[in-house]
């Protein structure tokens, strides 16, 4: 996209304040309290009210394509990890997306913050994955309250399957300080322990060391309570049954060259995700999930997230 492109922007959005290049080939969208860049179509940036940053960005991040960058909500999609013949994580986080001028069958977002990507499969993606599909993304910041909807459209003549994975970066004070609610007694997968399967033993999840398990079949609304900041992030989802927690502790930072030393400290990374049944897509069907992300001040009291008191749907 050229910056010529900026007066059709505005048109299709009049909520869209800026469009900037922020490096060579990576334009970012400023939308009141949050930031999105064409590139990955990837949210870097969102603000509370009070001008707090809420998402972890890495003091290391390489903004140069075809770099992912890590921090902010990058998206996974068409695989998970190294599940899969691709590169690690798919390759929608490292492509250029587009505005989407006709995000149908979605109703225009005329009085909410809102922008719409649009990711097509290219002849270059094409040779490596197979498939003809239109990946969307609708990023929409309504009282205080941001919310994620990505699509996934199959334009090919035959079934696919993929997995697709939001990667929520949040930004904590002290990570050994805070504690996640909402995924105790459920089975999850040990990245760290050849992905064995086991059952969460306890009340809630702490961290004193590297962290990354994929929960199964999770609750709608998870909590991560920052307990020194006395805030908590409220995760609601849907259509994305498993959730990735995540954290590389300190060794493991030191050897990610895209990652500080330090940055371990201030982040936590509580993913929206579709992992162990990958999703079949047939012939011009479409699949649809949602995820919402709000603070609020007050912390939880443990057990109050217990999955069987969890009502299963949106509030």
């Amino acid at each position: 996209m050229m910056l010529m492109d900026c007066p059709e922007l505005y048109s299709l959005n009049q909520l869209v304040h800026l469009l900037r290049l922020v490096h060579k080939g990576c334009f970012k969208i400023d939308i009141k309290e949050f930031q999105v860049l064409l590139y990955g179509g990837q949210v870097v940036s969102w603000k509370n009210e009070r001008r707090e940053e809420l998402l972890f960005m890495s003091s290391k991040a390489n903004w140069k394509p075809p770099r992912a960058i890590r921090g902010g909500i990058p998206i996974c999609f068409p695989q998970f990890g190294n599940l899969g013949s691709l590169e690690q994580h798919g390759f929608a986080r490292n492509r250029m997306w587009s505005v989407d001028s006709d995000p149908s069958p979605l109703p225009p977002a005329n009085n909410q913050s809102s922008v719409d990507l649009i990711l097509k499969s290219t002849e270059e993606d094409l040779k490596i994955w197979p498939r003809c599909f239109e990946l969307r993304l609708r990023v929409t910041l309504s009282a205080g309250r941001l919310t994620l909807i990505p699509r996934v459209r199959n334009t090919d003549n035959k079934a696919f399957s993929f997995m697709l994975t939001l990667c929520n970066y949040f930004s904590v004070s002290d990570i050994s300080e805070v504690r996640v609610e909402g995924l105790e007694t459920l089975d999850y997968f040990d990245n760290l322990n050849n992905r064995q399967r086991f059952t969460e033993q306890a009340d809630a999840i702490t961290f004193d060391g590297e962290f990354e398990r994929v929960y199964l079949s999770t609750p709608t609304k998870i909590a991560i309570i920052d307990h020194e900041k006395k805030r908590t992030f409220e995760l609601w989802k849907d259509g994305m049954p498993d959730a990735v927690v995540w954290n590389p502790w300190d060794k493991k930072a030191k050897a990610l060259q895209d990652l500080g030393d330090e940055d371990y400290q201030s982040m936590l990374c509580v993913d929206s995700a579709v992992i162990e049944t990958p999703i079949i897509l047939k012939p011009f069907e479409e699949w649809k999930g949602r995820q919402e992300i709000s603070t609020v001040s007050s912390s939880y009291c443990s057990g109050q997230l217990d999955p069987r008191k969890v009502l299963y749907g949106f509030h």
